[in-house]
């Protein structure tokens, strides 16, 4: 078996691309470093290529950081199952898309007041990084725009959430013409979300894809920053609206139809979640519900 102190300085290593930079985060010695890569190599053979600035690693280095992948999750498995009948201490970690993840922030901290034994690891990601963390159990909990169909998934319904088409306070939006001289705010799935919502708004019209494009950006707590600012509008999910600090410098322009997404949550079916797991979602999901959403405006 291979000693777990030197796993942990290979991953380390490896994560930092920096021998001094690992010594000081593990609390050791350069040389101490450089020696448990050593016994490693012993073991195993050459796992890095030493770069000026970089590490590169063979083929034995690719397979031993998956190794230590594998260890770290099963110690994580472990001490969730010793502990898993505490809903008041231990982490729960959550994986969501950027939208909702705004929503869940500032709720996710009132609970961690409330309950200060529980640690929350939260991360903003696409849908595919959702679906590929839970499955390998890096994650407790995940949120997916995409019900996804996979026999170890558990997949329950979490939230409703429109898409908003979003534009400077005070302005009268009522044609394609109007959109066309403000101009598109985009950002990552802006593209898509436009196309969705704005063909059935504006049935006939040239496509979002059509529309001058006045700025981008791919930080969804910055999209609405620019329409603002009168630069432009924007269609994106409600909750990245409701988390916007300046609610009163933009509007939404309400109309039919609706395009309106569910969220999924996500947890592995093999196992039952954790007491502290539950905790979080059933102070969660109140705030989720059909009537507790915000209406638009």
């Amino acid at each position: 078996m291979l000693n777990p102190q030197w796993l942990r300085t290979f991953s380390t290593l490896v994560e930092l691309s920096n021998f001094t930079r690992t010594a000081e985060r593990l609390d050791l010695t350069q040389a101490a470093v450089s020696q448990h890569v050593q016994r490693l190599e012993e073991r195993l053979g050459l796992l890095l290529i030493r770069r000026p600035r970089q590490i590169e690693l063979t083929p034995a280095g690719h397979a031993l950081l998956a190794y230590c992948a594998e260890v770290t999750a099963a110690d994580q498995r472990l001490q969730q199952q010793l502990s898993a009948t505490d809903g008041e201490q231990g982490e729960v970690s959550l994986i969501t898309p950027g939208s909702i993840g705004l929503a869940l922030h500032h709720h996710l901290l009132d609970i961690q007041q409330d309950l200060p034994g529980l640690s929350i690891r939260h991360r903003f990601a696409p849908d595919a990084d959702v679906l590929a963390a839970v499955l390998e159990n890096r994650f407790d909990l995940g949120l997916a725009t995409l019900k996804p169909a996979d026999a170890r998934l558990k997949v329950v319904r979490f939230a409703q959430e429109p898409l908003e088409l979003v534009v400077p306070a005070g302005l009268a939006v009522n044609t394609w013409a109007d959109l066309e001289r403000l101009g598109f705010i985009d950002h990552p799935d802006g593209q898509a979300m436009a196309g969705r919502l704005l063909s059935r708004r504006f049935p006939g019209s040239p496509g979002a894809h059509r529309l001058p494009c006045r700025g981008f950006t791919n930080q969804i707590s910055l999209i609405l920053d620019p329409v603002a600012r009168g630069l432009g509008f924007s269609v994106l999910p409600r909750y990245a609206r409701l988390a916007f600090a300046q609610p009163e410098r933009i509007q939404v322009i309400e109309g039919a139809p609706q395009v309106v997404d569910t969220l999924w949550l996500l947890h592995r079916a093999e196992w039952p979640l954790s007491a502290r797991a539950q905790t979080v979602l059933q102070r969660l999901k109140p705030h989720f519900e059909p009537d507790a959403l915000q209406p638009p405006g």
